[in-house]
C-alpha cells in the first residue's frame, strides 16, 4: 500500500536565527504511530520504554511512552505503513497468551501537526510559552511530556541532536499552523525573523 501524501499545515520555513541560536521547522511528515496496550503485556516489553520516556531503535524510529499504556512512535516520512504491519505482525504473536489483552496499532500521521525547535536558545524560547519548566533537570534528553504550549495543548519530546537542545511538538492538526506562529513569534527575541503573514495577531 502506498503512503498518502502528506499535506502540512505548514508552508514555510525552517525559520533560524542567524547566529544559529534557535531554529524552527516543520516536521509534520513524520511518521506518527500510537500504539495502545496493557503496561504488563509482551507487546509493551517488546517497545521497552516506559511511561515519560523514549529511546531511538536501531533503525531510527522514535519510540516515546506518551501515556499510560499509550506509546507514539516516530519515524521519517513515509514509514507508517511499513512500522504498522511490522508492528501488528510482532504483536500477533502475543495474543491469546494470559494476560495479554488487546493491542491497536494505529497510523495518525495525518491528523498530528509537528514542528521542531532545535538550538542553545530554544529552552529558553519555549519556556516563554510553555506552562511546563523545561531546564535540563526536569526535562532531560529523552523526556516525553504533555503540556500547553502557546496555549494549545501538545504532546513534546526532548530529542537533542548533534549534542544541541531540540525539542519535537506534536498537536491536533487544526491547530499546526497556530501553533508554528507562535513557537515562531517566541523566538523573535531571539534573532530569528518571521515571514509576512506569519505573524502573531496583534504582534
Amino acid at each position: 500500500m502506498s503512503e498518502t501524501t502528506f499535506n502540512s499545515p505548514v508552508d514555510v520555513g525552517p525559520l533560524s536565527a542567524p547566529d544559529g541560536s534557535v531554529t524552527v521547522a516543520d516536521a509534520a511528515s513524520t511518521t506518527k504511530v500510537q500504539v495502545r496496550g496493557g503496561a504488563g503485556t509482551g507487546a509493551a516489553a517488546e517497545l521497552g520504554v516506559g511511561y515519560g520516556s523514549s529511546q531511538r531503535r536501531t533503525d531510527g524510529a522514535l519510540v516515546c511512552g506518551t501515556r499510560p499504556d499509550e506509546w507514539t512512535i516516530y519515524a521519517g516520512s513515509g514509514q507508517a505503513s511499513a512500522i504498522t504491519a511490522a508492528l501488528s505482525e510482532v504483536f500477533g504473536h502475543f495474543q491469546g497468551e494470559p494476560g495479554e489483552g488487546f493491542v491497536t496499532v494505529i497510523d495518525i500521521t495525518h491528523g498530528r501537526a509537528m514542528l521542531r525547535i532545535s538550538g542553545s536558545n530554544a529552552t529558553a524560547a519555549l519556556n516563554k510559552i510553555c506552562n511546563l519548566d523545561l531546564s535540563d533537570e526536569l526535562t532531560p534528553d529523552g523526556a516525553v511530556f504533555s503540556a500547553s504550549v502557546g496555549n494549545v495543548s501538545c504532546d513534546l519530546v526532548r530529542d537533542d541532536e548533534d549534542g544541541q537542545t531540540s525539542f519535537l511538538i506534536g498537536c491536533e492538526r487544526s491547530f499546526g499552523k497556530f501553533l508554528f506562529i507562535a513557537v515562531a513569534d517566541a523566538c523573535t527575541e531571539f534573532g530569528l525573523s518571521v515571514p509576512h503573514g506569519w505573524e502573531l495577531h496583534g504582534h
